[in-house]
């Protein structure tokens, strides 16, 4: 698992950029007291992810340390000339999309810590698993170019990345809480508690994409979801002004505790 969402990680910010991934390398330190198993064990997982997207290994440097573990990986991958899609490209009236759903890692971790003993244990896995192994869509991405003005993926948080978009775009954004797309399993949470929607909007993890499309182009961008079987909704827009703004039903703005992570 861990070799997975190593992989899939990076993988995530190639979609994103409307980029196809080729290979990666891979830097591995490691105390004495790693045992055979354990690197066979995170070869069998890259190995899978390599058959599924495609992508090889290109090098990379085995070390030994005294501290723990640490794995880089740095992903590669190659597109159109001109193509790629930046955070900055957003312009007012463009419409803002994410990918799959939003919070299940956020709530996955918490799962894994414990949290909601009430959850039943089908819904508790369905969160730790997308915590522990996203599923970014990375065929879908690598043809985002020519559709989506702007893109990045969803690590942060949403509203925190909405932010990274805004002001890379010099534009504000304004996303529409109700309409951002949860799991069966989220859902059941929040029906007990619907304050945990701060959770679903703030947590991250997820590596979905978050994506601006001018109106012109939604029709095409439904389309290519339907091709790669991917789901897209329709979460807010891109406006005038500055910042991100988060709106409940009724259009009043949310007050958040917090947008997301802070990179220190």
């Amino acid at each position: 698992k861990i070799a997975r969402k190593l992989l899939r990680v990076s993988l995530s910010d190639l979609a994103a950029k409307g980029a196809a991934a080729h290979w990666y390398t891979l830097n591995v330190a490691v105390p004495a007291t790693v045992e055979d198993s354990w690197f066979e064990a995170l070869c069998a997982g890259l190995r899978e992810d390599q058959d599924r997207f495609g992508i090889s290994l290109a090098g990379g440097d085995t070390v030994r340390t005294d501290g723990p573990v640490v794995l880089t990986l740095t992903a590669f991958g190659c597109a159109q000339s001109g193509q790629t899609i930046r955070r900055s490209g957003a312009s007012p009236g463009d419409r803002l999309y994410v990918t799959g759903t939003i919070g299940d890692a956020a709530f996955g971790l918490q799962c894994a810590r414990g949290a909601f003993p009430e959850l039943s244990f089908s819904d508790r896995e369905t969160l730790i698993d997308r915590y522990e192994v996203p599923a970014p869509p990375v065929a879908f991405g690598a043809r985002l170019a020519g559709i989506a003005s702007a893109s990045l993926d969803i690590s942060d948080g949403l509203a925190a990345d909405a932010g990274h978009l805004a002001d890379a775009s010099g534009v504000a954004a304004v996303l529409h809480a109700n309409a951002i797309p949860v799991s069966d399993a989220a859902a059941n949470l929040l029906a007990e508690d619907p304050d945990l929607m701060q959770t679903v909007i703030t947590g991250g993890d997820d590596y979905q994409i978050l994506c601006a499309v001018p109106p012109g182009n939604e029709d095409a961008l439904l389309e290519l979801a339907v091709d790669h079987g991917v789901t897209v909704s329709h979460v807010g827009a891109v406006e005038t002004g500055a910042g991100v703004r988060v709106l409940d039903q009724d259009g009043i703005p949310l007050a958040l505790a917090r947008h997301g992570y802070v990179h220190s």
